[in-house]
């Protein structure tokens, strides 16, 4: 608990667990969000490479819960369909981690900011690519650069891996299979960026690690109450919420 104390007040901590116990529930009833969620709440209040320090383990812990939930047959079944886009965003996650640490803080909430704001507007405006399958192979190279980069520096490849999903009409029973098994890849590829970069070490590992209680403990809501509520208002209210939280973090980047 010392280790804690030193890096964060307690107020600060008990505030990062509620904001993941949030962004766990909306995981859990919507099926991504959990990123989004927890670096626009958390970045209110704490320094970016700590928010995304913070959210690696349960993110990784939070989506292999995903792939079981989903079923293993589905998920070897999205990934012998959907390997080249899993390749690449794993691959670009890697890459993109490392120059996180090289970021100055300002340009760092505007790098968290702009692409919460951006992606959820897209969802919330309900606006679906449409590809043709001769454009299929490009477009996954092209989708899995944007997603895996997004990834690498700011912790979430989630809405364009959506957008992907949509462009390509998955049916949305297979959705959740699919995105169980990108995410799943690609926080693994998180863990392993943020070791290699230096933004989790031995002082910020302990508070990533506090945080995979609440994290899970807001998925088994989530999971166990998703279907009893309007899912598709409880998705755009959450994405009105997160563009809102996004444009602060902007803000807090461009006037310091």
């Amino acid at each position: 608990m010392d280790l804690l104390t030193d890096l964060l007040p307690p107020g600060l901590i008990l505030f990062a667990c509620l904001v993941t116990l949030v962004s766990g529930f909306v995981k859990g009833a919507v099926g991504f969000g959990m990123p989004l969620v927890m670096i626009s709440g958390m970045g209110i209040a704490i320094e970016p490479q700590l928010v995304i320090a913070g959210i690696v383990v349960p993110i990784v812990l939070s989506n292999g819960w995903q792939v079981l939930h989903a079923g293993l047959g589905p998920a070897r079944a999205a990934l012998a369909e959907h390997w080249r886009y899993v390749g690449i965003v794993c691959v670009m996650i890697l890459v993109a981690a490392q120059f996180l640490v090289l970021i100055p803080t300002d340009v760092m909430f505007v790098v968290l900011g702009v692409p919460v704001v951006a992606l959820c507007a897209i969802q919330l405006l309900g606006w679906r690519p449409r590809i043709s399958p001769r454009w299929r192979r490009t477009f996954e190279w092209g989708a899995g650069t944007v997603a895996g980069t997004l990834g690498g520096l700011a912790g979430t490849w989630g809405p364009p891996t959506v957008l992907y999903l949509l462009a390509l009409e998955t049916p949305r029973a297979k959705q959740m299979a699919v995105q169980g098994v990108i995410y799943g890849a690609g926080s693994v590829m998180l863990l392993l960026g943020h070791l290699q970069s230096g933004v989790l070490n031995a002082a910020t590992l302990p508070f990533s690690v506090l945080l995979v209680v609440p994290a899970l403990l807001g998925m088994a809501v989530g999971f166990r109450l998703g279907d009893r509520f309007d899912q598709d208002l409880f998705r755009k209210i959450t994405l009105l919420v997160l563009i809102v939280a996004g444009a602060n973090l902007i803000r807090r980047g461009v006037m310091g």
